[in-house]
């Protein structure tokens, strides 16, 4: 009888350490095909995004350089329609070709058009000289919200938003004495002018557009640009 339970035992002892033998076998090579196939996929979105790249620099290069004739010109048509809100925003077209000569925009400041190849520092920076239009477009291209403000604002509210700008990436701040209000919101293809800093509007535009839908070119750069 205790001869019988004994080898019922080693038994069952060698079907388990046979089936523990089975699943590390299999977990060998579980863990080379996966290895495997990690090189594939690895592989393949290498030479995936160099083609991608490769035919994003050949339709960048078509699309961004226009006769030298024409750089003056933003590229724009249409005209703003004003919301409920106060927020007016550009119905038309706002072009993106790259140029490198001054560039004269149909409104002020500009929420769009052609504009330099190099974007204006957008990550919270705060200027108190002008800066340029065309290096401020790019910007707005990459998803900024650009606040400006005339010697008529006060200084408690351009110190207020200039905090707010500070704190918040994918924004810029700067005087501009061409424009109609004292305190001007912009986005790429949106405007608002605010009675203060503390207009409810301030925070609902930051809200909607920093990096918001209107982006055209969603998640770029806000540093590492150069203004010229």
């Amino acid at each position: 009888m205790g001869s019988g339970k004994n080898s019922s035992t080693a038994a069952r002892k060698a079907r388990i350490e046979e089936m523990r033998r089975a699943e590390r076998a299999r977990e060998r090579r579980n863990r080379v095909l996966t290895i495997a196939a990690s090189v594939v996929v690895v592989a393949g979105l290498v030479v995936g995004g160099v083609v991608l790249v490769n035919s994003q620099s050949d339709k960048s290069n078509k699309n961004d350089t226009i006769a030298s004739g024409d750089a003056k010109n933003s590229g724009d048509s249409g005209g703003f329609t004003t919301g409920k809100d106060g927020v007016k925003t550009w119905s038309g077209k706002l072009s993106r070709t790259h140029v490198t000569t001054k560039v004269s925009y149909p409104m002020h400041p500009p929420v769009g058009g052609n504009h330099n190849p190099v974007w204006l520092n957008c990550n919270g920076d705060v200027y108190t000289e002008p800066v340029q239009d065309e290096n401020a477009v790019h910007a707005l291209e990459h998803g900024a919200v650009w606040v400006t403000y005339t010697g008529k604002a006060k200084k408690s509210d351009v110190d207020a938003l200039a905090a707010k700008v500070k704190k918040t990436p994918y924004s810029l701040m700067s005087p501009y004495e061409n424009q109609d209000a004292p305190l001007i919101l912009s986005a790429w293809g949106h405007q608002v002018a605010v009675k203060s800093a503390k207009d409810p509007e301030v925070d609902k535009f930051f809200a909607t557009y920093v990096q918001g839908q209107q982006t055209p070119e969603p998640g770029a750069s806000c540093t590492g640009g150069v203004m010229k």
